[in-house]
């Protein structure tokens, strides 16, 4: 699983990730830094990558449009700091990597996680 790591979000977690054998990159290495969230989802559906970000605007654009991907993992409240939330990253994988592997949206903070399949229904 390959993950694209949103703007709004520490490159520092790319090594978060990799220790764990995630390939992730950071958008800011893959594309202008304002580039609209449209941009950033349509990239990770073609390079089959997911997206991670603390922004709530993807699950927006997935409930809006009915798309079947790419999967999203938005990570909530205030423990976004890589120290504070890769451990919750790294066991929402483990937990919940076939749904996130078929399309997904997985709203996760560090005690909780809520993970709806693809296309969601409004």
């Amino acid at each position: 699983m390959r993950v694209i790591v949103d703007m709004n979000l520490s490159p520092r977690r790319i090594g978060a990730l990799s220790r764990h054998g995630i390939a992730a990159a950071h958008w800011s290495a893959l594309g202008a830094p304002d580039a609209s969230d449209s941009t950033i989802m349509q990239h990770a559906l073609s390079e089959g990558a997911l997206v991670l970000t603390h922004d709530l605007d993807f699950g927006a654009i997935l409930a809006a449009t009915g798309a079947r991907g790419p999967s999203v993992i938005q990570l909530r409240g205030d423990a976004v700091l890589p120290e504070q939330a890769s451990g919750a990253v790294i066991d929402a994988f483990d937990q919940f990597g076939s749904g996130i592997a078929a399309g997904a949206l997985l709203t996760l903070d560090v005690r909780r996680a809520r993970v709806s399949l693809l296309p969601l229904r409004r």
